[in-house]
């Protein structure tokens, strides 16, 4: 069994996944290749289970065959019906994109089909909420379901994002027995290239969680959460890609989400139908070619950015202020419902757009398209938004250059890590590096961040309060009386209660300021033809960390010396040039 989250998994998978498709092309069968392996996962402790009902719970958590049997290596795991049926519920120790399998042994015919009760959950207490308790939902991934589980068999359940799973026996049927129980995690089998390691074990910890939580969400598209959605929403993608290039390098399951998103909107059309969303798909692709160099496709593009550039210019008004009114107005979710604030980031978001659109147009040879987006960037710069107070535009807004850095530090550093969203907090640590405040950041990562580690998770969530922490219990344990329940209680919007994700890509952010920010490293020219690597230790005695680039690992390591600078030893790959 395979080691989660961090060792690089083996590759006899993809050989054999190879030698299938082979098989299928040779006889003139369709199939297609996923990129995705399988790995099997044992159930790695018991967190309850009833008083009556269960026999030999300790076959679950034993080394099983994969396989039905007629001699058993273990006794039969068996759940009995009765006044209170049998119930457990296992941890399989880390967030899980896959299924569940179930595998069983013989049993007397005549009692007719087994029927079991399987309820996944990303906490304990999802596992035992019924459909419509508290957002409990079935949307997306079927997480509640009764089934019937074959003779001598095995039966699949899913897929799903889950951590915890548990299995009922259903009042009035025959027992249940059950050989084995076993997660099979599907996951894209790629190794971290690029590292992170400092003094704080914390920080650590969270730019692996940061890595996880998003290399769970590369699956044939990059996801933006395992249980929900399951669906490419572009603005999400975009601290999912900063993380991806931070730690894995070039993927393919960037330019396949940007290309379905282009295929499936028109770019007259707001993509996810979000205006924002095609501001995001501008500010990926030229963030991607700085970090890759692979003119070829950017050029596929130019078609799509010469139609979809000019459509945003038209929403400018005649005092350079956007007007994004024919589609949905949206940031992050602790903004929503200020139109203030939403102002105040989409001017931002649409400044960074135009401003990266000309230097693209610049690259497809587009002179004109290039000087209609330099002339709608100076018009737009002329409004400057009223300050809504918030911290997600605020942060846009000093990265736009609409605003000085000192003032917008104040605004980002006051209350701490009150305001921020996983979403935008991670443009809040941006920003506060732009403004020279890297202890103020790491100090949110820890807190913020840090506080869903405390809480028992082992990958970031859609959104999250440090409010909601102050009476809550573990996502890992069943909710004490007199304790708050942090994922049936609390959320809001489209992520009220157990609907809430508790493995979303769009929080992996503080593994890219990490290693982009902390590290510093940079491309200064596209594909990394030359990097810029200016380390900000913050209150850190010293980091280590490498980067993957095109034309291999950069690694480094900065030390604080007694008088205060920092000593740095680089190792660059050939054919990157290191510049100042």
């Amino acid at each position: 069994m395979i080691r989660l989250p961090y060792r690089k998994l083996l590759p006899l998978a993809l050989i054999i996944h190879s030698l299938a498709f082979c098989w299928l092309q040779a006889n003139s069968l369709p199939g297609q290749k996923t990129g995705l392996s399988t790995y099997a996962i044992q159930p790695q402790r018991i967190v309850w289970m009833s008083p009556e009902g269960v026999e030999h719970p300790d076959t679950l958590l034993k080394a099983n065959a994969g396989q039905s049997t007629i001699k058993h290596i273990h006794p039969p795991f068996v759940l009995s019906p009765g006044e209170n049926s049998g119930s457990i519920i296992l941890d399989f120790g880390t967030q899980i994109s896959g299924y569940l399998e179930i595998f069983t042994p013989g049993f007397k015919k005549s009692d007719g089909p087994r029927k079991l009760r399987v309820r996944f959950g990303e906490s304990v207490a999802e596992t035992s909420a019924e459909l419509g308790e508290r957002g409990a939902q079935n949307d997306h991934a079927l997480r509640d379901q009764i089934l019937k589980l074959p003779w001598f068999g095995k039966r699949m359940i899913g897929p799903s994002g889950f951590r915890f799973v548990r299995l009922d026996a259903i009042e009035g049927g025959p027992s249940v027995p059950m050989l084995e129980v076993r997660a099979m995690l599907q996951i894209r089998d790629v190794p971290y290239l690029g590292s992170f390691e400092c003094p704080d074990e914390r920080l650590n910890k969270i730019w692996q969680t940061g890595a996880w939580t998003v290399h769970l969400n590369m699956q044939d598209y990059l996801w933006d959460g395992i249980k929900r959605d399951r669906l490419v929403w572009l603005g999400d993608m975009h601290p999912e890609v900063s993380v991806i290039s931070a730690v894995f390098g070039h993927n393919e399951v960037v330019p396949k989400s940007l290309d379905l998103m282009k295929t499936t909107t028109r770019p007259t059309q707001w993509i996810n139908n979000i205006s924002s969303y095609s501001m995001w798909w501008v500010i990926i692709h030229h963030d991607w070619y700085q970090l890759y160099g692979d003119l070829d496709y950017l050029k596929e593009q130019k078609d799509y950015l010469q139609k979809l550039l000019p459509h945003l210019a038209k929403h400018i008004d005649e005092n350079g202020s956007e007007a994004l009114r024919d589609g949905i107005r949206f940031l992050d979710w602790p903004t929503k419902a200020n139109e203030k604030a939403v102002h105040e980031g989409l001017q931002a978001l649409m400044v960074m757009t135009m401003d990266k659109g000309a230097r693209l147009m610049d690259l497809l040879d587009d002179p004109a398209t290039a000087e209609l987006c330099r002339t709608a960037e100076s018009k737009l710069r002329q409004h400057v938004p009223e300050v809504s107070g918030r911290k997600s535009p605020a942060a846009l807004n000093l990265l736009a250059g609409l605003r000085k850095a000192d003032a917008v530090a104040a605004e980002l550093m006051a209350g701490g890590p009150k305001d921020l969203s996983t979403f935008y907090g991670y443009y809040v640590l941006c920003a506060l590096g732009e403004a020279g405040e890297t202890n103020a950041a790491l100090d949110m990562i820890s807190q913020y961040w840090g506080g869903m580690l405390d809480l028992g998770a082992t990958t970031f969530w859609e959104d999250f309060d440090l409010e909601w922490t102050k009476n809550a219990a573990r996502i890992d344990e069943p909710v004490p009386e007199g304790k708050d329940d942090i994922h049936g209680d609390y959320g809001a919007y489209c992520y009220k209660g157990f609907r809430h994700s508790f493995c979303h890509g769009w929080a992996g952010g503080p593994t890219a300021f990490l290693s982009h920010h902390v590290l510093g490293i940079q491309p200064a020219a596209p594909g990394f033809a030359k990097v810029r690597i200016q380390p900000n230790l913050g209150r850190l005695d010293w980091a280590e960390g490498s980067y993957p680039t095109p034309k291999g690992l950069i690694k480094v390591r900065h030390e604080r010396q007694a008088d205060g600078s920092i000593k740095s030893t680089i190792q660059t790959p050939p054919g990157v040039q290191q510049v100042d």
